[in-house]
């Protein structure tokens, strides 16, 4: 009798979690990158730069209250397009050539760029 009972309970206790599992079901985020096409229709002043096909914007208010740590140089802008919108990785709008690109230790989506002895942080402009 006992025994019956514990092999009972094993194959509910089976079913329930076989039941209650989201196996089939699986939820995905995907966060699309906004070309720099789309950031310039929006703002026509847009300071802007591609790094690793991600669009990074700078002069926002609250990005701009940050404290941030300049972190290891990720690379470089090593051309300027203000002619048109198809824009290339490491390609700006208004950094000159040379300009640097680092990574901030507090945060990923927020890239440092230095330039004649500027710094601007900039933010990766994505849609979730």
């Amino acid at each position: 009798m006992v025994e019956k009972l514990f092999y009972v309970l094993i194959a509910l206790a089976l079913i329930i979690t076989n039941g209650c599992s989201n196996e089939g079901e699986a939820t995905t985020v995907t966060i699309d990158s906004i070309d720099a096409e789309e950031v310039l229709t929006l703002d026509s002043d847009a300071n802007i730069f591609q790094y690793e096909g991600v669009i990074y914007k700078t002069n926002i208010d609250w990005v701009e209250e940050l404290s941030l740590t300049k972190d290891v140089q990720i690379g470089e802008i090593k051309t300027k397009n203000e002619a048109n919108t198809d824009f290339k990785d490491e390609m700006s709008n208004r950094l000159p050539v040379g300009a640097k690109i680092f990574s901030t230790k507090e945060r990923g989506d927020i890239l440092i760029v230095e330039s004649e002895g500027e710094i601007k942080k900039y933010l990766a402009i994505v849609e979730g």
